[in-house]
């Protein structure tokens, strides 16, 4: 197979907001500043390890910053970036199609399984 240079500018915005956590820790984001523990606090079932990686795989993108405080013990805050902050109408946006779509999508899903049973 040949080598890909370049992504698709869809699979890129796929691959810094997919996967099944990182809407939740967005949405917490655009909420303001957080701490490690509110983070984990505020979205329900996430592991501490998924929320550190997730933590930097989004620092990495540019997507979120950290910042220690030299406090005793250190305090570490996580903010959104302007970078971050410029996903706000994306998400927004899914999440109504989502909610508008749910009806529609919950049916199909009904019928599909009455068509099995």
């Amino acid at each position: 197979m040949g080598n890909r240079s370049e992504l698709c500018p869809v699979e890129t915005t796929a691959r810094i907001v997919g996967g099944r956590w990182k809407a939740a820790v967005l949405e917490q984001l655009f909420q303001g500043t957080k701490r490690f523990s509110e983070l984990k606090r505020g979205i329900n079932g996430i592991t501490q390890r998924t929320l550190a990686q997730l933590l930097r795989d989004l620092q990495s993108a540019g997507i979120v910053e950290r910042t220690v405080h030299p406090d005793t013990p250190p305090r570490v805050e996580y903010a959104i970036t302007p970078l971050g902050k410029s996903l706000r109408p994306l998400m927004d946006a899914m999440c109504h199609w989502g909610k508008s779509h749910a009806a529609a999508m919950a049916l199909r899903k009904l019928r599909a399984s009455d068509r099995q049973q």
